[in-house]
This record gives C-alpha cells, sequence and structure tokens, in this order.
C-alpha cells in the first residue's frame, strides 16, 4: 500500500493555531496564501532568491517557498499580518511608511519581516560579513548602513528603494536601542546615510 501523500498539520501563526488538510509537497508559502488566506507574504521568485516570501519562523527569517508546510508544524510563525499591534504599527513598519522605504510595496513585507530578524540578529552580536571586527570582545558593532546592507542582501527590491529601506532599518534599529554610530568614535552619522569614512571609500 502506498503511503499517504498529505495529512493534517497545525501551524502556529501569529499566535493562533491552524489545522488543516495539506499535501506533503505544498510550500509553507502556498498554505499561507491559498489555504489561510494570509496574502501579505508575497510569492516572488519562488525559488528562494528574492526575499519576498519572507517570515519568522521561531524569530529566524525563513523564505516561505522553501518550507514545506508539513515541516513547520510546532514552529512559531510571524507573517506580516501579525507585527502589528493591533492599529498599532510595529515600529519598524512605521519608520518604512515615515521614510518611503517603498515604492510598488510588493517585496515590502519581505523586507520588514527580514529587517525585524536583523535587527534581533544585531541586538545579538551576531556578525555580518562586512563586520571589521569579529571579536567577541569587540561588542556589538555599530549598525552602520554597510552593515544594513548587508544584512538586508537576501531581499531585493525591484524598484530600487534601497536606500530608503537603510533608513529605514537604521532608524527603527536606533529606537530599539541599537548603537548606530561606528565605534572608532566618529560623529553620529544621520539615519542609514554613510559615514565620512564610507564616503570617502
Amino acid at each position: 500500500m502506498a503511503p499517504p501523500t498529505s495529512s493534517a498539520v497545525t501551524l502556529h501563526i501569529n499566535g493562533e493555531k491552524h489545522t488543516l488538510p495539506v499535501d506533503h509537497r505544498t510550500t509553507l508559502l502556498d498554505a499561507l496564501r491559498e489555504q489561510l488566506d494570509l496574502t501579505g507574504t508575497k510569492k516572488g521568485c519562488d525559488q528562494g532568491q528574492c526575499g519576498a516570501c519572507t517570515v519568522l519562523m521561531d524569530g529566524r527569517r525563513a523564505v516561505s517557498c522553501l518550507q514545506l508546510a508539513v515541516a513547520a508544524e510546532g514552529r512559531e510563525i510571524t507573517t506580516i499580518e501579525g507585527v502589528a499591534d493591533g492599529e498599532r504599527l510595529h515600529p519598524v513598519q512605521q519608520a518604512f511608511l515615515d521614510l518611503d522605504g517603498y515604492q510598488c510595496g510588493y517585496c515590502t513585507p519581505g523586507q520588514i519581516c527580514s529587517a525585524l530578524a536583523v535587527i534581533e540578529e544585531h541586538a545579538a552580536g551576531w556578525p555580518s560579513a562586512v563586520t571589521a571586527d569579529v571579536r567577541p570582545e569587540a561588542g556589538v558593532p555599530a549598525l552602520t548602513a554597510d552593515e544594513i546592507r548587508e544584512r538586508m542582501s537576501g531581499n531585493l527590491c525591484r524598484c530600487g528603494a534601497y536606500v530608503s529601506i537603510v533608513q529605514a532599518v537604521a532608524r527603527a534599529a536606533e529606537a530599539a536601542g541599537a548603537p548606530a554610530v561606528p565605534r572608532q568614535g566618529s560623529a553620529p552619522s544621520e539615519a542609514g546615510a554613510p559615514t565620512s569614512e564610507e564616503a570617502a571609500a
């Protein structure tokens, strides 16, 4: 007898449990959009390269087009619909709105979910590929424009709103208490704008 090709799974999404039947080949992205009507998460490349479908799983970034729904059972999933506190926008959402960190808006849900994780990863002291000093005793690196660009590089914006996206992430991170200036002691730069050292490079 052939093994079953579908089963019922219980997904924990935005603080609520949803039990639904899924084909074992169904991606989390398709389950969110087609079965739960959570259409804020966008389908872009469907190959894990553009970041439009980014959600948070247990607080970590995940591209939902590459995640099977059955493998997400028991994980805490946050989509863009679960970011705001009722009618009150999350500071990251507000920063994107205030600083025009979007144009068409298609990639924005994934950008915001990634930005939330970026701020948490940075606060935890995780280095990036552009972090100059990765020694633990060096402390948390300043969240410069270069750091933000590197950490957000998995999310593509075909409209080219990157300058405003960097500024929005910088503002939200600063509001969350992130060090926003280089550790070398340079004067604070405008949120997201290059420092004098970066401009000279």
